[in-house]
Parts: C-alpha cells; structure tokens; sequence
C-alpha cells in the first residue's frame, strides 16, 4: 500500500490529541526486544517532547536506555511508531502532577513507595500513519474492492 505523504504537523497533532484520548502503547526497550508491554503515558500539554511512564524498580524498563513505543488510536484512524530514550525522573513537582488514583491502584504505598519509577521518555524521530477509511471505503473493503484511493490521511517521518 502506498502512503501520501502527509503535512507533518497536522499529522503531529492529530497525533498528540489521539494519544490524549487513549493514553495507552506499546512500550520496548531497544535493547531487549522481550521487554514489549502495554504501558499508560502520562502527557502534558505543555511538555516539549517528553511523555512519563509509572513503573517498578524490579520492572524490566528500570534498565532504561533507548526505546520504542508503537502507538494505534481508538478510532484506528491514527498510528504511530516513535524512539525515544528513557530516564528516570526525579521532579517531586512533575510526580506529584502526573499522580493520580490510577497509579496509585498500582503503587499502594503512594508517592513515596520504594518500589515506585517514574520514567521519563525524552522523544525523539517518529513515523505517523493517518487514515480516515470513510463509509464508502469501509463498504468496498467488506465487499473485497480496491479501496487505494479512497484513504484519505497520509504518513510523515517527523520529530516529536
């Protein structure tokens, strides 16, 4: 299939509002291809291209380092692939702004539970795919017709 090449900004925010609505990706260690999970990110708005993670210390992404996180939006109209590295966080102020009843189910001990890791990833190169399929191409997929030119959206290789 081929992709049009999309304005890399729209395809950037249409980016950042979907992952704002379904905060969930795959999340791996670069180095350590077993380590792939589901993992929730944690946004701000106003972050310049830094998204957070809650973890253990006895989690395989303890170990840090470069990593990779795949990324499909609830509607299937946005995915998403993007490298990043990271780092521990260590801002008391940005763990107790990303802190919420969510983490805590996970981290009984709270905020300052021993086991507790907040990982910041620090993003970098991404590729964005856009697609809206639209009814009438929706339709010609169920009936097994070529739907190439009825996907309107397109794809960028971009920074985040």
């Amino acid at each position: 299939m081929k992709y049009d090449q999309g304005d890399p900004q729209e395809l950037k925010d249409k980016f950042w509002k979907a992952l704002a609505a379904s905060p969930y990706v795959m999340l791996q260690l670069d180095q350590d291809p077993d380590s792939a999970a589901p993992m929730t990110a944690q946004l701000d708005k106003d972050a310049n291209s830094a998204i957070w993670f809650f973890t253990s210390r006895d989690n395989r992404f303890a170990a840090m380092g470069a990593a990779t996180a795949t990324f499909a939006s609830k509607g299937h109209d946005v995915f998403a692939r993007f490298a990043g590295n990271l780092v521990e966080e260590t801002s008391r102020e940005r763990l107790d702004e990303q802190w919420s009843n969510f983490v805590e189910a996970w981290f009984p001990g709270g905020k300052d539970d021993p086991n507790l890791l907040m990982l910041r990833m620090d993003l970098g190169d991404a590729s964005i795919w856009g697609g809206d399929l639209g009814v009438l191409a929706t339709v010609k997929m169920a009936l097994g017709m070529n739907v190439t030119d009825d996907i309107k959206g397109g794809f960028a290789e971009t920074t985040l």
